[in-house]
């Protein structure tokens, strides 16, 4: 009955329509719209590119200019409003307000749509922004026109019963709203607590992490619960259909949930934070960020690793700076026999001194390793304090001036000799070949 009534509401509503579009001031109307709409357009043309050159020079203040540019993209919706403003205004003082009745719905209209269009800016997904201005103008269309109500009965009474709760169309609806908006507060309450956590320093990275986490984990599982009470879900009658759901995810998001609590794991025992520099798997950069998945390190040719944050629960981790950053390094060398080992020895301690990044506070040591086949060999010891910035880097430092030091000194480094010794062979008649 209530669909048969609402079929009825929208049939009356069509012939009072038609009966209405027959009308000349109707055509009138429509004519002065098109004449509007087509002058506010031309000119948008001309003063849109000028305004927008203009906004662009305001800085520091993005948010600001996000805004500007959206109504500059809107200025011909914006002059349009106006004009027909101005026509309404001009109409009613002149004639009946019957006669501007189309006018005024099609101000209405037209104000809606800037409204929502602007505001849906705020939304960077664009296909998320635009199905959601949308839907908003339509609902503030069914309200401008006064079919508000009749919406509201013909989506109720689409639905079905699902045990004891009933289920229509309108309530899909206003849940979704509810939860979007509730899950959208939710992510920008979390995200300014996570900021005011980050600039904490009277607690460690890791934790500052993790306590950002549980509080966006936590209030979107709020926002969510709250959302779906507020427009009479009952949650304990979906207890079994989520109990359903949650079991196919477990079997489907094994790895996905591995990871997050391989994370939550390794925010807890604080074994890498951010910061740090690592070692996996022939991976070497420093600990960028922890997501819930993956940790993102950057290696020193600027690459962006996301490695899955089990990886660092089930391999073998090289944290360079998980107690201290004191990082010890060694390079071999050798030199010729001739040369003093005495000598050698503390001529390579002094060219280690004098590289910038080699600590000062742990003097750096040489040792004779073994008489090689060609050279006295040697290895040079020395402390650094910052492996973020490289490792390569500091022992082609210290290589180059120890190359420098022996050539001022006339210490040589040999390169490898080989010597070929050619015998003679008596052939089977006795003579030599």
């Amino acid at each position: 009955m209530e669909i048969q009534g609402f079929i009825g509401e929208v049939l009356y509503w069509v012939r009072a329509l038609l009966d209405y579009l027959l009308t000349p001031w109707f055509f009138y109307q429509a004519a002065i719209i098109a004449v509007l709409f087509l002058a506010a357009r031309v000119l948008s043309w001309r003063i849109e590119p000028k305004l927008e050159e203009r906004a662009r020079l305001i800085k520091g203040n993005p948010g600001l200019l996000r805004v500007v540019i959206a109504l500059l993209r809107r200025i011909d919706w914006i002059l349009f409003s106006f004009f027909l403003f101005i026509a309404l205004t001009v109409m009613r003082s002149v004639t009946w307000p019957s006669r501007s009745h189309f006018i005024a719905i099609t101000l209405s209209l037209s104000f809606a749509w800037l409204f929502v269009s602007v505001l849906s800016r705020v939304i960077r997904n664009r296909l998320l922004a635009r199905v959601l201005s949308w839907l908003a103008w339509i609902c503030a269309a069914l309200v401008i026109l006064d079919l508000d109500d009749e919406a509201v009965i013909f989506l109720d009474s689409l639905g079905l019963t699902i045990g004891q709760m009933r289920l229509s169309v309108l309530l899909v609806l206003k849940a979704a709203l509810f939860l979007f908006l509730a899950v959208w507060l939710a992510v920008g309450v979390g995200r300014f607590l996570d900021n005011q956590v980050q600039k904490s320093d009277e607690l460690t990275p890791s934790i500052r992490v993790l306590i950002g986490k549980v509080v966006k984990i936590g209030l979107i599982l709020l926002a969510g619960m709250v959302a779906l009470s507020s427009v009479g879900i009952d949650l304990t009658a979906l207890t079994v259909f989520s109990g359903a759901v949650g079991l196919g995810l477990g079997f489907g998001l094994q790895k996905v949930i591995s990871n997050f609590i391989s994370g939550i794991i390794i925010l807890l025992d604080k074994s890498i934070k951010p910061g740090d520099t690592i070692s996996l798997e022939g991976t070497f950069g420093w600990i960028r960020e922890l997501r819930a998945r993956f940790v993102s390190v950057v290696t020193r040719d600027g690459r962006e690793y996301l490695i899955p944050n089990e990886d660092f629960i089930t391999h073998r981790v090289i944290n360079w700076s998980f107690s201290d950053e004191l990082v010890r390094l060694d390079v071999n060398f050798g030199v010729s026999y001739d040369s003093d080992p005495h000598e050698v020895s503390a001529l390579a301690i002094a060219a280690a001194r004098a590289v910038e990044r080699v600590e000062d506070d742990r003097t750096p040591v040489c040792w004779l390793t073994g008489f090689g086949d060609s050279s006295l060999d040697f290895v040079l010891r020395f402390w650094i304090d910052d492996p973020q910035k490289g490792l390569t880097n500091v022992r082609g430092q210290v290589l180059l001036a120890l190359w420098d030091t022996f050539k001022e000194n006339g210490i040589n480094i040999p390169y490898p000799h080989r010597e070929i010794i050619m015998k003679e062979t008596a052939s089977l008649d006795g003579s030599k070949s």
